[in-house]
């Protein structure tokens, strides 16, 4: 089987994540780089599944700048047989239309059997990304798995949401996205560290993939405005003289709480 998993680059979750208040992108050297987490335990899922399937291939796949080489090998050591990184100035800020265009593309290249990715990056957060790829690739998708079984067959796990908890299943090929509901990922170790140099990792621009990235007939996002968030305001004090059960209900319905 042929598996792609998809990870990405991302300010440290740990760190102050701050916007370029000129262009409107994220200041990325506002803080380390790292792997998102959501991704490794996204690489986890496959290389577990690899662990009892011999003749399973894992590729890694990104779309970034030159520094997520780092990501990529991080996953290599994880395990991943070998990655793919596209990467190409036009990108830059690349909004979900062409991110899911581009990443599309470069999936039909690998006719992979199963893709799997993160509900949602730490950074952008948008949460539709694996909806669009099943669309572009007419896949069918199994999404916001909290927990996932893959067989030579199918994909399928649960979904929670409000309450309720779905079974979902799908044929292959598909795609997949998982929750942080997932296990942490393992860490690389020595040897997997040493054979990750050693790993291939292809590099695709815009033109390999024969991706415009402004195309006439394609409405493009743009950022038009960015402003600093606003400092937090000091909250509201109640003291019980006797009729702070009465003020505290004030304040619940002011505030659309009650």
């Amino acid at each position: 089987m042929k598996i792609a998993v998809l990870i990405k680059e991302v300010p440290d979750t740990g760190a102050d994540r701050l916007l370029n208040l000129e262009t409107g992108l994220a200041d990325r050297a506002a803080s380390e780089a790292v792997l998102d987490e959501i991704g490794e335990r996204t690489l986890e899922v496959a290389l577990k599944y690899a662990d009892g399937t011999p003749g399973t291939e894992i590729t890694v796949l990104t779309m970034g700048p030159d520094s997520a080489q780092a990501t990529l090998r991080k996953a290599l050591a994880m395990g991943a047989a070998s990655a793919v990184h596209i990467s190409d100035e036009q990108l830059l800020g690349a909004d979900l239309l062409l991110t899911a265009d581009t990443l599309a593309a470069a999936l039909r290249r690998g006719n992979y059997d199963l893709v799997l990715t993160g509900n949602m990056s730490t950074d952008g957060a948008a949460g539709v990304l694996p909806a669009m790829l099943a669309e572009l690739l007419d896949l069918p998708a199994a999404t916001g798995l909290s927990e996932v079984r893959i067989s030579p067959e199918a994909v399928e796990g649960s979904r929670e949401f409000d309450g309720v908890r779905a079974q979902i299943k799908v044929p292959l090929p598909a795609i997949a996205s998982i929750t942080e509901s997932l296990p942490d990922a393992r860490f690389p170790n020595f040897k997997g560290i040493m054979a990750a140099k050693k790993k291939p990792i292809e590099a695709l621009g815009l033109a390999d993939l024969g991706i415009d990235p402004l195309p006439a007939d394609t409405a493009r996002t743009i950022m038009l405005s960015v402003a600093k968030k606003p400092p937090r305001e000091a909250g509201t004090v109640i003291t019980d003289d006797g009729e702070a059960g009465n003020a505290l209900a004030d304040f619940l319905v002011k505030n659309n709480l009650a």
